[in-house]
């Protein structure tokens, strides 16, 4: 059980890209690099924004598909190619006016485990390994690439309390 005072401390919506946001595979065609991304994640992290949190990805590989989504949704921060992810995390909470306890970080294998272990809310998809919940806080019932994201996006918003304002555009 997550502590309200945890979720209450939470600003920012850090993501990983391949496995989280992507089902985790890529294809190649004639140079190009071609990734699935899943419009229900999408709304919700659009949703998480209109309700004040930052949003933004923190990715171990470069791809042009990565910063075309990231504009796309209007990310406030996006840091690719960083092998080393608890360095690049310390750049994003630094450059971005964070802490570590304000970020709830989704990831989805073992070269998260740094962030996860710093997050203030840590998170795996459920295509991560069943190992990796020793170090987390919850496990998504959706898949990277399949609903996951949303499926965060939403637990937050209602664990806010900030869901019914967000659902209202909706349903008025």
């Amino acid at each position: 059980m997550i502590s309200q005072e945890k979720i209450n401390k939470i600003k920012a919506l850090v993501l990983d890209i391949d496995g989280v946001m992507t089902d985790g595979r890529m294809g190649y065609s004639a140079g190009d690099e071609i990734k699935f991304f899943n419009a229900h994640d999408g709304h919700g992290i659009k949703m998480l924004m209109r309700a004040g949190f930052k949003v933004g990805a923190l990715s171990g590989r470069q791809a042009a598909a990565n910063r075309k989504r990231a504009e796309e949704l209007g990310f406030d921060f996006l840091y690719e190619n960083r092998k080393n992810k608890k360095e690049a995390f310390a750049v994003l909470l630094e450059e971005n006016s964070l802490k570590a306890e304000e970020c709830l970080y989704v990831g989805d294998d073992v070269v998260d485990l740094p962030v996860l272990r710093q997050a203030g809310i840590a998170v795996v998809v459920a295509d991560a390994p069943e190992y990796m919940d020793e170090y987390v806080d919850f496990r998504t019932k959706a898949s990277g690439g399949h609903g996951a994201v949303r499926e965060v996006c939403e637990w937050l918003l209602k664990q806010r309390g900030e869901w019914a304002k967000q659902m209202e555009r909706y349903i008025s």
